[in-house]
């Protein structure tokens, strides 16, 4: 009578690069939403994601840059929730630009501005000029149309320059 055989757990891949790992998809999180305890929540939700995904009968290759991916849609994710949110709380009527802003921005006012925007827009523009990703992988990042993505990136840049100036303006 042979023995069961054990088999390892495929998520035990991710142990031998947690550590170097960590840093990079908190900080890649970090950067893009400004927020310590929000990319602490979404850090965790990447590893827990990463695991369900190792565990899955055909998982891909379990790296760095693939950490990095699952964190890109669960922000994206985080995103989608908050606008939806916000969405559901109140009306909001925008106005649609498109006129080209070619001045240079402050990186840390930018900042400032890009977290007091709507989370649709903060997303929007994130995926686009932060990540640099071409409108169709941010509609597919938004679960939008192409079209729709392009009118939102449009609001989403007139909303920011009304912001960045108004801010500008006051801190002169």
């Amino acid at each position: 009578m042979t023995e069961p055989r054990v088999h390892r757990d495929p998520a035990f891949a991710l142990l031998s690069l947690y550590e170097a790992a960590l840093p990079e998809v908190y900080g890649y999180l970090l950067s893009r939403c400004g927020d310590r305890t929000l990319a602490e929540e979404l850090t965790s939700e990447t590893f827990l994601g990463a695991v369900r995904a190792c565990r899955k009968e055909f998982a891909p290759p379990v790296s760095t840059g693939w950490l990095i991916g699952v964190a890109r849609h669960k922000l994206a994710d985080h995103w989608r929730r908050k606008e939806r949110e916000e969405r559901g709380l109140r009306l909001v009527h925008e106005e649609e630009y498109t006129d080209p802003w070619d001045e240079r921005l402050d990186a840390l006012l930018a900042r400032e501005v890009l977290a007091s925007l709507g989370a649709h827009h903060q997303a929007a523009l994130t995926l686009r000029y932060v990540d640099g990703l071409p409108v169709p992988e941010v509609a597919a990042h938004l679960d939008r149309t192409v079209h729709a993505t392009e009118a939102l990136l449009v609001r989403a840049r007139a909303a920011f320059r009304r912001a960045y100036q108004e801010k500008e303006g006051r801190d002169v």
